[in-house]
């Protein structure tokens, strides 16, 4: 192998060697010049100049080597990194007046550069991956809440508005969303809440039967159907059916650009599309939740009159004696805000579909999930408050 002859150095090169200047970088007028000697000697001052011109935009400007005395491997990284491998490379193509040796180092060392693999991101510990993980469900909660609390705002403003307005309101689909969600909805919730007022009927009576106490499953009925059992159930009901096509009604409409021709034709979809939808649920939920309350105690009436062979009259007698009206009226009260709280959340998932089908049943999914969510969490929240009342 043929042995490649390098020339001496100069007694002028020489003589820098032992008093070199570090290199320097200066932008004038569109044009970086590049002067002075860069070697692995100056790596501090190299890198301090590099990282002052980190922020710069240097795709447009003109690059001058000229200036440019001696260079090694760690001078040639460092221009590298502030110009750019492939520009330097492009640079030193085009450059007839730099010396070979300096372009072929540099050349190398882009080249070395540009072959690099990406450094892999170390993997994080499995406490840093929770804490991380908990952190972002944190904020995305956060987000949640705060979208919903303005999206809940902006109803409000929208019906306070549209209430001294008679002529802006609008009956069919206000009467339509009624039926949908009411009437439609009336048997399935009669059904459910027969079922389980039967099956806590039966709880009641296999669990009181050990102490003597199986006249008093009347009393565990109408409390539980009446407080509690009537309204969360046809809450729950709701939150599945109607939540649900609500957001899938909303997300067609926002695929398809219906909601783009609604604004463009200068109407509101809050006050089109949301608010008749929430107040056929405030008006339905309180209807669905009496109709509840009685198909429960109905049922558990039913199984007190084959099981304990206490009679319908004795059993209306007992609820009669026992049972406050407050009773009912807690239940009852909770009912329109339940109703609002699930239909604002079904459009507002309506709202933020992307435009494609796939989203159209993830909102639709997460509606559901955050409408059966609030319900319970604001029902638990209502009992400790009643208790706390003694109401």
């Amino acid at each position: 192998m043929e042995r490649q002859h390098v020339p001496s150095a100069s007694p002028s090169e020489q003589s820098r060697t032992s008093a070199s200047s570090p290199g320097s970088l200066s932008l004038d007028a569109g044009c970086l010049t590049v002067t002075g000697d860069w070697l692995l000697s100056h790596y501090r001052a190299l890198s301090r100049q590099a990282a002052s011109l980190a922020s710069v935009d240097l795709k447009n400007a003109r690059i001058d080597l000229s200036g440019l005395r001696r260079i090694d491997t760690a001078g040639a990284a460092q221009l590298a990194n502030v110009i750019g491998t492939d520009r330097l490379l492009a640079e030193i193509s085009g450059n007839h007046t730099l010396p070979n040796e300096k372009s072929a180092l540099i050349q190398a060392v882009c080249e070395a550069l540009k072959d690099q693999p990406e450094a892999r991101p170390a993997k994080p510990s499995l406490v840093m991956s929770v804490v991380v993980g908990t952190g972002q469900k944190v904020e995305s909660i956060a987000q949640l809440i705060w979208t919903l609390t303005g999206f809940i705002g902006q109803t409000l403003a929208t019906l306070g508005w549209t209430l001294v307005r008679p002529a802006r309101w609008r009956m069919t689909p206000f009467v339509a969303s009624v039926h949908d969600t009411g009437l439609n909805a009336l048997p399935i919730v009669a059904l459910l809440t027969f079922l389980v007022g039967a099956v806590v009927a039966f709880l009641g009576a296999t669990v009181l039967e050990d102490f003597g106490a199986t006249i008093y499953t009347v009393n565990l009925v109408a409390f539980s159907f009446l407080r509690e059992f009537g309204v969360l159930l046809a809450a729950i009901l709701l939150a599945g059916r109607t939540a649900s096509s609500f957001t899938a009604h909303i997300g067609a409409m926002k695929v398809n650009e219906e909601l783009d021709a609604i604004r463009t034709l200068g109407l509101n979809p809050i006050e089109l599309l949301v608010l008749p939808r929430v107040l056929a649920m405030v008006v339905s939920l309180p209807i669905l939740t009496f109709v509840g309350m009685i198909a429960g105690m109905v049922g558990g009436a039913m199984v007190c009159a084959l099981v304990l062979d206490i009679a319908p009259t004795q059993f209306m007698a007992i609820v009669e004696r026992d049972i406050a009206l407050r009773h009912f009226l807690v239940g009852l009260v909770k009912a329109p805000i339940f109703a609002f709280l699930i239909a604002v959340i079904g459009c507002l998932e309506g709202f933020k579909v992307a435009g494609s089908a796939q989203s159209v049943g993830e909102h639709t999914t997460s509606s559901v999930v955050q409408s059966i969510f609030m319900v319970i969490l604001l029902d638990s929240i209502a009992a400790l408050f009643f208790m706390e009342m003694g109401w």
